[in-house]
């Protein structure tokens, strides 16, 4: 599977910026993008990177030789890479777990977002390894959820209102929230967030 190009420069400005700022632009500039609700699990802080997406749910497994759970996922995506799970079934079933945790820190991914519940929570903090979810769990996907696809669009976020991330999308994770924003408007809002920065700086200044 073709990875997505990573833009350096790009993710240093993101990486740079916190999830408040961003969102701050996002609303400034109209857009979409903000979800709040997904908890830093484990890792030393924030985190920036490209969306290698997941789906997971309820239904048949895919055809053909059978695969592990996130298994294709972690094989698309690499350094500056971030995985992005939609497992908003209702089931209580993970849908990242520890030995993914581990295979995902050895391809050195970034981290992961799982808008759903995230098992063997101990072994992700012991790897320090960045992962955001919705829930814990101790209930396997086993019998009860599959993956439907990869590098598909996935919903994360509420249920009356979800942010719809394609792969390729540029997200930003801190403690306050996770940030979603699509490739073509990415120059767009770090530059507005970038203002934004400055201008909060001149005024801490000032406070000071």
């Amino acid at each position: 599977m073709t990875q997505e190009p990573i833009q350096g420069q790009t993710l240093q400005r993101l990486r740079r910026l916190d999830a408040c700022a961003v969102s701050d632009a996002l609303d400034k500039l109209g857009l979409p993008g903000a979800v709040t609700g997904l908890v830093q699990r484990s890792g030393p802080g924030r985190i920036a990177g490209r969306a290698v997406t997941m789906k997971v749910g309820p239904g048949a497994p895919r055809p053909g030789p059978p695969v592990h759970l996130g298994c294709t996922a972690i094989e698309a995506a690499g350094p500056g890479h971030l995985i992005v799970v939609e497992q908003r079934s209702g089931i209580e079933a993970g849908c990242w777990g520890g030995l993914l945790t581990l295979a995902a820190q050895v391809r050195g991914v970034a981290g992961v977002v799982a808008d759903g519940p995230l098992r063997d929570v101990d072994e992700a903090m012991a790897c320090d390894f960045p992962v955001f979810s919705r829930s814990l769990t101790s209930f396997t996907a086993r019998g009860r959820v599959v993956e439907l696809g990869t590098q598909v669009p996935v919903q994360i976020g509420p249920a009356e209102k979800p942010v719809t991330v394609q792969p390729g999308d540029y997200v930003l994770a801190d403690r306050s929230a996770v940030i979603f924003i699509a490739a073509a408007d990415i120059d767009r809002v770090l530059d507005a967030a970038e203002t934004i920065v400055a201008k909060e700086a001149a005024m801490a200044k000032a406070l000071l």
